[in-house]
C-alpha cells in the first residue's frame, strides 16, 4: 500500500514551507512517527514525522525547495519491510533524484550581467513577494521569467532569492514605489587576510536582517521614554517567588507582570493595537503580546502570549515560562510565533538601562524594558520630601508615526508605567 507523505499544515496563516533537510533517503525503512524531514516556516524550524511505517519509494522535493501545504513530498510503501532494492530500481531512483536536483539547482544569478526589461509585467503576487523580501523593481525586471512570453513566475523569484547576495543593496518596493537612496558609495571593508574571518549569515539571521531593514524603511520610528518606580512590585515578587514555585511549580519572573500591565494598557488604548494596510488601519480585537527572546545561537525570536488580557498572573506565568523554555530548546510550534499585535523587549535582561527597539512589523509599537536598579530618589511622604532607596527602571516605546502620534504614544506609555507603579501588593497567588 502506497501512502502519500504530504507537507502538513504548519499554522493558520502558513501556506508553504521550505525544506531544510531529509533525514532519510529513498529505500530507507521508517517507523511511524519517526522524524524524517525538517522544514522551516518564517523563523521556526519544525520536524515532520512519518505518517506510517514502511519504505520510502520516492522523494519529490529536495533541500531549499519551497513547497505548498498539502503537496505530496514523498511516497511510502507501507507494505515494504526491508530496505532491499534491486539494482534496476536503485539506478532508476538515483537518476530520478539526480534529475530532480538538476531541476531545482539553478545556476547562480549575477544581477550585474542581466539585461533589465523595463516593460516586464509584474503580477500583484510577485509584488507582494518583493515587498516581503525587499526586492527592488530593477531586480525583479532583471530576473529571467520562465512563463509565457518571458513572464515572471513565483518560482523564478524564489530561485533568484536562493542565490541573492546579502546585505541588500537595492531599493525595496513600497506600495509599488521605491524609496530614495543615497548616492554615497558603499564604504570599503578592510579585510586582513589571516586575521579577520568571514562568518556567513545563517537563514534566520538573514530573515532578521531583512525584517529589521524593512521595518525601518516602512515605519517612521519615534521613541518616547519614562522612568518608573517599581519598588512595591519588586518587594512583592521577592516575597512571593518561593511560595509561587511551591504552589504552581513555576518560576515567578517579572515578565508575566510586564505582560499583564501592557495588556491592560492596550485595552485602555486600542489604537495602539493596530496594523497599517496601505491607507487603512486594521484594529485588532485580540491582544496578543509578543516577547522578544534571545536564542542560544544569538538569534532572536518572538513567541506570543495569546489573549493576554483574559489571563490572570498565574496563567501568564505558565505561558511565559513555557514559551521561553520552548524557545531555548528550539521546540516552538509555528502557531506560537504568529498573531502578535504588540511586542515587548526586556533589554534589562542584558544589563541595559534602556533601548530604542525596532517595531515588529506589521505592528505599530514596541516597548523596551530596562534593567531594574536601586538608587536614591526623592519621594514625597507625610513628613515632606525625603531621600529613599528605590527600585527604578526605564521604559521606552518606539511607535509608528504614520498612525501613532505623540499624545497616543505618550499616554499609552504612561499608562503602562502607572500599572507597574501601582501594582497591588495584596495580589494573591
Amino acid at each position: 500500500m502506497i501512502t502519500e507523505f504530504k507537507m502538513p499544515k504548519m499554522g493558520e496563516s502558513i501556506s508553504e514551507a521550505t525544506i531544510i533537510s531529509w533525514l532519510k533517503n529513498v529505500g530507507d525503512f521508517v517507523e511511524a512517527e519517526e522524524t524524517i524531514l525538517e522544514v522551516a516556516t518564517d523563523k521556526v524550524d519544525s520536524e515532520v514525522p512519518a505518517p506510517v511505517s514502511g519504505v520510502i519509494t520516492e522523494i519529490r522535493f529536495q533541500k531549499d525547495d519551497v513547497v505548498e501545504v498539502g503537496t505530496v513530498l514523498a511516497l511510502i510503501d507501507s507494505d515494504g519491510k526491508t530496505e532491499t532494492r534491486n539494482k534496476k530500481q536503485d539506478v532508476s531512483e538515483k537518476n530520478s533524484i539526480k534529475a530532480s536536483s538538476v531541476e531545482v539547482q539553478q545556476p547562480k544569478i549575477d544581477i550585474q550581467k542581466l539585461t533589465t526589461n523595463p516593460n516586464a509585467f509584474i503580477s500583484p503576487l510577485i509584488i507582494s513577494i518583493a515587498q516581503k523580501e525587499n526586492l527592488s523593481i530593477e531586480e525583479l525586471q532583471a530576473i529571467p521569467g520562465s512563463g509565457a512570453e518571458g513572464r515572471l513566475q513565483k518560482s523564478d523569484v524564489f530561485n533568484y532569492l536562493k542565490n541573492r547576495k546579502y546585505p541588500l543593496q537595492s531599493k525595496p518596493i513600497i506600495d509599488n514605489r521605491q524609496l530614495s537612496t543615497s548616492s554615497y558609495p558603499k564604504p570599503k571593508i578592510n579585510f586582513v587576510e589571516g586575521k579577520d574571518r568571514i562568518v556567513e549569515m545563517d537563514r534566520m539571521r538573514k530573515m532578521i536582517a531583512d525584517h529589521m531593514v524593512y521595518s525601518k524603511q516602512t515605519s517612521p520610528h519615534v521613541t518616547s521614554y519614562i522612568e518608573v518606580d517599581v519598588t512595591n512590585l519588586v518587594n512583592w515578587r521577592n516575597g512571593n517567588k518561593d511560595k509561587f514555585q511551591e504552589k504552581h511549580n513555576e518560576k515567578l519572573t517579572f515578565t508575566p507582570v510586564f505582560v499583564q500591565a501592557v495588556a491592560k494598557a492596550v485595552a485602555d488604548f486600542p489604537m495602539i493595537n493596530v496594523s497599517v494596510d496601505e491607507k487603512n488601519i486594521i484594529v485588532h480585537n485580540d491582544i496578543n503580546i509578543g516577547m522578544a527572546t534571545a536564542l542560544p545561537s544569538g538569534n532572536l525570536i518572538v513567541p506570543v502570549v495569546k489573549n493576554a488580557n483574559e489571563k490572570d498572573l498565574v496563567a501568564l506565568a505558565k505561558d511565559v515560562n513555557n514559551l521561553a523554555e520552548a524557545s531555548r530548546n528550539n521546540k516552538l510550534k509555528p502557531e506560537q510565533i504568529q498573531g502578535s499585535t504588540f511586542t515587548i523587549s526586556n533589554v534589562g535582561t542584558f544589563g541595559s538601562l534602556m533601548g530604542t527597539p525596532i517595531i515588529n512589523q506589521p505592528e505599530v509599537a514596541i516597548l523596551a524594558l530596562g534593567i531594574i536598579k536601586k538608587r536614591p530618589e526623592v519621594i514625597t511622604t507625610e513628613k515632606g520630601d525625603e531621600i529613599a532607596i528605590r527600585s527604578m527602571m526605564y521604559l521606552s516605546l518606539s511607535f509608528d508615526h504614520r498612525v501613532v502620534d505623540g499624545f497616543l504614544g505618550g499616554s499609552f506609555l504612561r499608562k503602562v508605567g502607572d500599572y507597574l507603579e501601582q501594582f497591588d501588593t495584596n495580589t494573591t497567588i
